[in-house]
C-alpha cells in the first residue's frame, strides 16, 4: 500500500469519526436499526427526525457545549 493510498485511508477514516462525533450519521443509523429491528414498520422523513431530535433535545437538555 503507498503513502498516498494510507493517507487517503486515513483521512477518510477520520472524516467518518468527525461525522459521528458531531451527529452527522444519526438519521444514517436510525434508518438502519428500524430495519433490523422494526421491519415494515414506517419510519420518520429525514427532516421529520431532525426535528424531533432537536425538540427533545431542548425539553431535556443533557451535557452539551452549548
Amino acid at each position: 500500500m503507498s503513502v498516498r493510498e494510507r493517507l487517503y485511508g486515513s483521512l477518510g477514516a477520520a472524516r467518518q469519526l468527525v461525522r459521528e462525533m458531531a451527529g452527522e450519521r444519526d438519521y444514517e443509523n436510525y434508518l438502519a436499526h428500524r430495519a433490523a429491528h422494526h421491519p415494515g414498520e414506517p419510519v420518520q422523513g429525514e427532516r421529520e427526525f431532525w426535528r424531533e431530535r432537536t425538540d427533545r433535545q431542548d425539553r431535556n437538555p443533557t451535557a452539551r457545549c452549548c
